[in-house]
């Protein structure tokens, strides 16, 4: 079916040509919300219902590593950017003075149909950073913007022309754009206005829940009864149907930003606002757990069911977290490529559909942004490990990847689509771009997801596992965590302050298949560590304490579903990737090299610097090192003769209707005590390949006479 283009190709052509009063309630209701102390991006006061409560940024500070190096990079834009490039095309808008300076680019252009969204995201970017360091200056910056958008917003109702509709309408273009949208208009006359106006309000919230700034939350709140203003009195299905076209319909997190709007006014017409926003045929669709996501655009969708999360809270309507659950489930797993990202193109395609897409064009950052959000939602009100170890992938090998390791404070230097097919490349910059809005908030939040605690205070979740200190006030506890992480699986958790009674609930990420020790003050526990699961330590615990907790690191393989011979190499968590230009798959084959033990490391040797190792003649490097050097994150799996330790039965390797051969099933037993026992297993698989028509007699000697002389060796 036809799509029109991405806006990623839109990119590089040129673009179509008295003060609000805010209500007495909402005065009062923003007094009392100046109470609120800070909070975190994803929520503006923490919902009763939620079992689990995140810690504010400036509670964890990341310590020496990658993270924190990255981190540094976009502290570094942010403190130099200059605020009144951003403030431009709100000021032109406005008809104020814009003082020489000239709108960021990209898509945020004098006349670009999106501008005003990356305005938005510097917000958050600020406030994060602010949030994080306490850096005077950078709080003097978010003020600055945000009594800048004020004028703004009072000149436009003063004096725009058009006036827009309703004093609190605040964006940088006049409000056509909302207006063509109630006329079903199409894209790419218009571009998205309610994700504009999405993150322009979210930036503003964050500039209230994270920097403190109570005009924030002023402006945000007439923004909002705004949106009530034009929304309300539109029919259900018109509604519905504006939302479901293609990208002029995006709403980005209208509901979840309302919804946590609401939260701190309590003002009705905020939830009311918020509940225009449902897009009622996915919704319904994914409540019933039914995928209807082919064909749709990926990052057009995902924010929308953190919302409904965030109405869930609101309302209590079981319907909007079933939604929001069974979504997750259908991304996260069918729909995800080896780095945590989702999609082709922008869009959805068919659910398992892995192989079959590989290209320059997956993987939207943007999206992976969103879906980590929608993990840390769904992990808040329950506490399951998958939804952890999915957000330390794409945090890990996505995120982290997104960000090019050179200093800039010109641009944000990060990606919008990470390619997954052979010989692609990173590219960076993306000023002005979604991407390069997510981007630049992405790189200063990584403490939000390392520590959580139980709504009782009771108990403390390690989720990752970053160089970090907590801070946890009301406890008395500074919790200190020492690692190298993402280069090895080794770290030590210390009581640097405080104690007494905790339960302490460690990880176990699912590929911690080598074993895990868990050890207190040197002392091993005898504790069940299942891989994907979280072990718990109940104790009285006393300053000084020490928990050691040890994941060692091992490489697999990770098939994709549609085609298992088109495989990714990880070694523990992190994504290798094989440096070559060639644009086909290349073709690896690793168990003629194998021993008993049945290791990926008896074919795969390290390169000599850490996480680096070489195979086929390609050096694998790891992802996360994020330069422009030609990749393949999957390659062809090639086994087609059963081979053992250079004996050479001459027997095809047959696959069975599951897509795996017989030597996949084989080396899945291993480790094997001895040669005997490998003998055995090859006997007893063998009979079974006979007996479903796979081999024939005569083969079936072959292979077990390859195995006998092949004199495997641990």
């Amino acid at each position: 079916m036809y799509r029109p283009p991405t806006r990623r190709r839109v990119l590089g052509l040129a673009a179509a040509g008295t003060a609000a009063t805010v209500s007495a309630s909402t005065a009062s209701a923003a007094t009392t919300a100046s109470a609120v102390p800070l909070a975190t991006p994803d929520y503006a006061a923490t919902p009763a219902a939620w079992a689990v409560h995140p810690f504010p940024l400036d509670q964890v500070t990341l310590g020496d590593g990658v993270f924190r190096r990255k981190r540094d990079l976009m502290l570094d834009y942010a403190r130099s950017y200059p605020a009144d490039r951003i403030l431009a095309v709100f000021r032109a808008n406005a008809g104020l003075d814009t003082r020489g300076a000239r709108p960021p680019g990209g898509w945020e252009t004098a006349d670009g149909n999106l501008r005003g969204h990356y305005g938005g995201h510097f917000l958050s970017l600020i406030a994060q950073a602010y949030a994080g360091t306490g850096e005077a200056a950078l709080k003097t910056k978010l003020d600055h913007l945000v009594t800048a958008l004020g004028e703004c917003r009072q000149a436009f109702a003063e004096h725009g022309s058009p006036r827009p509709s309703h004093p609190g309408y605040l964006a940088a273009y006049p409000e056509t754009q909302f207006i063509l949208l109630e006329s079903y208009t199409t894209y790419p006359t218009i571009w998205a206005p309610y994700y504009t106006c999405h993150k322009i309000m979210r930036g503003l919230l964050d500039a209230h829940t994270l920097g403190g700034n109570q005009q924030a939350l002023r402006i945000a709140s007439a923004m909002g009864d705004w949106v009530h203003s034009r929304l309300s009195r539109l029919p259900k299905a018109q509604l519905e149907r504006m939302w479901s076209i293609y990208i002029a319909g995006e709403y980005g997190g209208m509901n979840e930003v309302l919804a946590d709007l609401h939260t701190l006014t309590g003002r009705p017409e905020h939830l009311a606002a918020a509940r225009c926003f449902d897009n009622t045929a996915l919704l319904e669709a994914c409540s019933q757990n039914r995928d209807i996501l082919d064909g749709r655009h990926a990052n057009q969708h995902i924010p929308q069911f953190t919302g409904y999360l965030r109405l869930f809270d609101e309302t209590g309507e079981a319907r909007y977290a079933a939604a929001a659950r069974t979504f997750w489930g259908m991304v996260a797993g069918p729909r995800t490529y080896s780095l945590g990202g989702t999609g082709q193109g922008e869009m959805f395609r068919a659910r398992g559909a892995i192989a079959a897409t590989l290209g320059d064009n997956n993987a939207e950052t943007c999206a992976t942004y969103n879906m980590l959000k929608l993990s840390r939602q769904l992990f808040f009100r329950d506490p399951d490990p998958q939804y952890a170890d999915y957000y330390e992938r794409g945090l890990t090998n996505h995120i982290l990847a997104s960000r090019r390791d050179t200093p800039s404070t010109s641009s944000p230097e990060v990606t919008y689509f990470v390619g997954m097919g052979p010989g692609v490349v990173r590219e960076y910059d993306n000023t002005g771009t979604c991407c390069g809005g997510t981007g630049m908030e992405n790189h200063t939040k990584y403490q939000d997801s390392i520590y959580f605690r139980s709504a009782d205070g009771g108990t403390l979740y390690v989720n990752l596992y970053l160089a970090s200190t907590l801070r946890w006030p009301e406890r008395g506890i500074v919790l200190e965590q020492t690692s190298t992480y993402p280069y090895e699986g080794v770290r030590t958790l210390t009581f640097r302050e405080g104690g007494g009674r905790l339960d302490l609930r460690l990880r176990i990420p699912s590929w911690a298949t080598a074993g895990v020790t868990v050890t207190v003050n040197g002392v091993r526990q005898p504790v069940q560590a299942v891989p994907g699961s979280h072990v718990s330590l109940n104790r009285d615990w006393r300053a000084g304490d020490r928990v050691g907790v040890s994941t060692p690191y091992r490489l697999r393989v990770e098939r994709a579903l549609d085609d298992p011979t088109v495989q990714s190499l990880f070694h523990g968590p992190v994504l290798l990737v094989a440096q070559s230009p060639a644009t086909s798959l290349r073709a690896f084959s690793f168990y003629k090299d194998f021993t008993l033990r049945g290791e990926l490391a008896d074919a795969i040797r390290p390169e000599g610097r850490p996480l680096y190792f070489t195979t086929h003649g390609l050096t694998l490097a790891p992802f996360h090192i994020a330069d422009t050097t030609r990749y393949h994150a999957y390659f062809r799996r090639t086994e087609p003769v059963v081979v053992f330790g250079g004996r050479d039965s001459g027997v095809p390797n047959r696959t069975r209707g599951d897509g795996l051969t017989f030597l996949d099933v084989l080396w899945a037993q291993a480790p094997f005590a001895s040669s005997t026992a490998f003998v055995q297993a090859v006997r007893a698989l063998a009979e079974v390949w006979l007996a479903e028509g796979l081999l024939s007699a005569a083969e079936r000697d072959r292979v077990i006479t390859a195995a006998q002389n092949a004199g495997l060796r641990r």
